[in-house]
């Protein structure tokens, strides 16, 4: 696996994408329209398989150039039984004591951070090697030799039973489902205290020089300052009761589980809000604080053929919106998309028959629409009359206020009686585009 080997699939890809695009040079028909799919749904898997191999050598760069531990440091750490015995006792006080590591004893904290570590170690072994050639000792600690497995017979599955060991599963299988990069194409601002935030803006753009005579005064002409005010509304994961059972006899770490479970929860009410949020109670979407941009004329304003601006997008329509756009906000400019429409969008050519969609050929080299990144975010609405379907420009003009971090409350007493442990997160958040009012980003609409 190298480098040499992501660079012969993103070849393999690119061909694959501009082989699609030919299809729809002639006649389209069903068929074309499947086949078209089929080879986009490829060249996805492909993508997929270019993004593993360059992030397994980025991570075997960094592996070769750390600093190997002398070899009794690594034996020394192959202890088994006075390990056991040990996490054992330290994940059963995290049942009815905080689970939080900094709230547990020095001795304790160590010896469940050293056990975690051996286990994703030997998870890892499996995963790579498979049971026949996985060492000794990952084979020990994932066959419960190490650690006292009992059978509590934890009745809800679908709320923790299915965490409980049965000597061959030590995964989870997670459903998946994407929201959007707003987190990822925003600035994040994090602040140390939620009170009311002013954001002073200036747009004196209207505003030039002049030609002065000799001996004239020189006018007065002031320059106007604006602001935007951020405050921080509170957004929650929703409460998740675990049992102390669970706790004391799962062989998974329920805590770090539990934390990715609310910082997705969060992620994508987050996502939602900062798309489509209409303000003043929650925060404002960059969909509602972007500024209107052209209206489609769909494939028939391109050749005078083909679908309406309502239910179609022509290669017209996104060059209109590109320069819709100030020439000083385009450079680093991006589009976001629904997912469904990047799919209508991959299979526009311009006018000389030259598609706008090209996939990256270099290595860690992004694919593009007219030359410019795209994002891909559900929140936002897909192909129909009137919706405003495709945005465009600065994405990093959209503002994300942070109040310090999530806050993750673990309630002890609460459920005590019921032999139960509550979590629960909360998080602060505002959200606004920078717009001083020469609109870094706009949106297409629909006819």
């Amino acid at each position: 696996m190298s480098l040499s080997k992501a660079r012969e699939l993103r070849e393999q890809r690119g061909k694959l994408i501009l082989d699609a695009q030919k299809l729809y040079e002639g006649e389209v028909t069903a068929e074309t329209r499947s086949k078209f799919d089929t080879m986009m749904a490829d060249a996805d898997v492909m993508l997929a398989d270019i993004n593993r191999i360059e992030k397994a050598e980025a991570d075997a760069a960094s592996i070769r150039s750390a600093v190997r531990p002398p070899e009794n440091q690594i034996e020394a750490a192959t202890s088994t039984v006075e390990f056991g015995s040990e996490y054992r006792t330290a994940f059963t006080n995290g049942g009815v004591k905080p689970l939080h590591l900094e709230q547990l004893s020095k001795e304790v904290r160590s010896t469940v951070q050293t056990r975690n570590a051996k286990f994703s170690a030997a998870v890892k072994d499996y995963l790579a090697k498979g049971d026949a050639n996985m060492s000794p000792e990952s084979r020990a600690i994932l066959n419960g030799q190490n650690a006292e497995f009992r059978d509590m017979g934890v009745g809800t599955t679908t709320l923790g039973g299915f965490l409980i060991p049965q000597g061959y599963v030590y995964d989870i299988d997670q459903a998946l489902k994407y929201y959007g990069p707003m987190l990822n194409t925003s600035t994040v601002m994090q602040t140390a205290s939620g009170q009311p935030l002013p954001y002073p803006t200036s747009n004196d753009t209207s505003n030039v020089g002049a030609i002065l005579a000799e001996g004239t005064q020189v006018s007065t002409q002031d320059v106007t300052i604006g602001s935007l005010t951020f405050g921080a509304f509170k957004f929650t994961t929703n409460m998740v009761k675990v049992s102390i059972e669970l706790l004391q006899d799962s062989a998974f770490d329920i805590d770090s589980f539990i934390k990715a479970q609310f910082a997705q929860r969060l992620g994508r009410i987050l996502n939602t809000k900062f798309t489509v949020g209409v303000g003043t109670t929650e925060p404002k979407g960059i969909i509602v604080a972007a500024t209107a941009g052209p209206t489609a004329l769909g494939s028939a304003g391109n050749d005078g053929t083909g679908a309406t601006g309502a239910n179609s997008i022509g290669s017209d329509d996104l060059i209109a919106l590109e320069h819709s756009v100030d020439p000083l906000y385009r450079p680093g400019a991006a589009f976001m998309m629904h997912d469904s429409t990047l799919k209508a969008v991959k299979q526009l050519k311009d006018k000389q028959g030259r598609p706008l969609y090209m996939p990256g050929f270099a290595v860690g080299a992004p694919d593009t629409i007219m030359g410019y990144r795209y994002f891909i975010n559900n929140d936002m609405a897909t192909i129909a009359t009137t919706n405003k379907t495709v945005l465009f420009g600065q994405l990093s003009k959209y503002l994300v206020r942070q109040v310090k971090e999530l806050a993750i409350v673990r309630l002890n007493e609460r459920f005590a009686d019921f032999g139960q442990v509550a979590f629960v997160g909360f998080a602060r958040y505002d959200g606004n585009l920078i717009d001083a009012g020469t609109h870094p980003v706009k949106y297409l609409v629909q006819a």
